[in-house]
């Protein structure tokens, strides 16, 4: 998603902006679509059975998923909420990072410093505006299995919890969501910036003003993607208070501040940290779609339009 400043191109000291067509923001749907559907799921799928389950080790849990559905089972919540959720965050946070990132560029600070401010930005736009409800229900579908049962469809789950509960109740955790998308784009595009000015650093004067290689690019993203693992807790409470699991002693109605609580008491420390190891993964994944994938996706596409 760090294509999500697919608008604002820094090839070394100069900046320039191009104009947010509906060409570009299909690249940032498109790239979204191809990450989820492809490792991202997976990741998406571990990472919250360990989060919700922390009791659960790594074997477990691919242990339980796989006989919740097979292979299938790792793909859990993707149709119809995460390809829902995928085809508009990335067009959201295109938008919103890309001229937040534009503008604080042209303050004078650093490429780390814009990218810090417009990735918060645009991951704050991304949970308000579309994933607040498809998070929620992909959620929802990883953790019900044990309370509604699979044989009852996603939808009749997400009305049920609608009649039950209303627009709060299919938004449940969407501040969390709201901070962990903050604080995940603020940091992966902040530090994919900063690991390409140290890339063109080391490349040395002669070079440093030119574009990064496509290598080079999937190494900063990767980067990027993968230091952003440090607000894992934050994860880890965002999946608790969407979890359908219940547990005795489990606060009935959760706010960020008493699922903190409840996860120190059950699981200490460590219990912020379940999921760490797939997170990892789905971070560099995602970051790498999203930035060096993306990147190259739409200047092919900007270079195509530019013909006509």
């Amino acid at each position: 998603m760090t294509v999500a400043v697919a608008s604002t191109t820094i090839p070394g000291p100069a900046t320039t902006k191009k104009k947010v067509n509906f060409a570009n923001l299909g690249v940032g749907a498109a790239m979204n679509m191809f990450e989820v559907t492809t490792l991202g799921q997976p990741f998406e799928v571990i990472k919250t059975q360990l989060a919700a389950n922390r009791q659960d080790n790594m074997a477990t849990a691919f242990k339980r998923i796989y006989q919740r559905g097979g292979i299938a089972g790792f793909y859990q919540g993707m149709i119809p909420w995460a390809w829902i959720e995928a085809s508009t965050k990335g067009a959201v946070l295109i938008f919103a990072a890309g001229e937040i990132e534009y503008v604080a560029l042209g303050s004078g600070i650093s490429p780390f410093a814009a990218g810090l401010v417009g990735g918060m930005g645009g991951g704050l736009a991304q949970a308000y505006t579309t994933m607040g409800f498809c998070t929620f229900m992909k959620t929802v579908e990883i953790t019900r299995h044990k309370a509604t049962g699979p044989s009852v469809s996603t939808f009749a789950v997400a009305s049920e919890i609608f009649k039950r509960e209303g627009i709060r109740g299919i938004n449940k955790g969407v501040n969390a969501v709201a901070v962990r998308q903050c604080t995940n784009w603020g940091s992966r595009l902040g530090l994919s910036r900063l690991a390409e000015e140290t890339i063109r650093k080391l490349r040395g004067p002669e070079t440093s003003h030119l574009p990064l290689t496509g290598w080079e690019k999937i190494a900063a993203s990767a980067i990027g993607g993968g230091l952003s693992i440090w607000n894992q807790p934050i994860e880890v409470i965002r999946v608790e208070m969407q979890s359908q699991l219940k547990t005795t002693g489990r606060p009935e109605k959760m706010t960020i501040a008493n699922c903190a609580r409840w996860i120190w008491q059950t699981n200490g420390l460590k219990g912020f940290y379940r999921g760490s190891v797939p997170r990892f993964g789905l971070g560099m994944w995602q970051t790498i779609c999203m930035v060096a994938g993306g990147d190259a996706l739409k200047k092919f596409v900007n270079e195509k339009y530019a013909k006509h």
